[in-house]
């Protein structure tokens, strides 16, 4: 069944430089992609699992959640022992134009942490790649668009994640995993013209 887009987490949780800046912070990345693939976790496995602190991931934890990245499950904590889930996010980048420049700093800072990680699923998609039937894919094209065109065909692309794809993954069925879905789009560059 198809599902409703969460807002934008900024709208209701923070400035949009803060927010950036939680996301460029590896560590916080980090966090909320183990979050995502297994669903709950505590500051106990979280430490072990990425290597640091019951304390350092405690701390991250509680600013995500001011954030509302992240929210705790009071059915499972008792005491001082507290589980957390992810939360859906949608955060799409403002207009340059409406930035401020700590905002565009602190966007750019993110970009760089992602880019890394990006590369890194790509390199992934390469040795995972079995066919067209399996899990790891890369899409490449090319067509030539209007502007107009290019924000319809965005907003199709949004609209198929949400028909297909399942935010909260206690709604998703058995076996489903957490996909990695990475789109850009930009212009070629012009083509030199042909030598006279």
């Amino acid at each position: 069944m198809p599902q409703t887009p969460p807002e934008p987490i900024g709208t209701a949780a923070g400035d949009r430089s803060t927010i950036f800046r939680v996301l460029a912070n590896p560590l916080r990345r980090r966090m909320l992609a183990y979050l995502q693939q297994h669903r709950e976790a505590n500051s106990t496995s979280l430490a072990k699992a990425l290597g640091e602190s019951t304390g350092t991931t405690s701390y991250h934890l509680r600013k995500l959640a001011e954030l509302r990245f992240v929210e705790e499950i009071p059915e499972r904590s008792a005491g001082r022992e507290r589980w957390w889930r992810a939360l859906p996010i949608q955060l799409e980048a403002p207009d340059p134009s409406t930035m401020d420049p700590a905002e565009f700093a602190a966007l750019a800072d993110r970009a760089r942490e992602q880019a890394t990680h990006d590369i890194d699923l790509y390199y992934r998609v390469l040795t995972q790649y079995e066919g067209p039937e399996g899990s790891a894919h890369i899409f490449r094209g090319g067509f030539w668009m209007t502007k107009e065109e290019l924000a319809g065909f965005l907003r199709e692309y949004n609209e198929l994640q949400w028909k297909y794809g399942h935010a909260d993954p206690r709604e998703a069925p058995e076996g489903a995993r957490m996909m990695a879905l990475r789109m850009f789009v930009v212009p070629e560059p012009p083509e030199d013209p042909p030598a006279q």
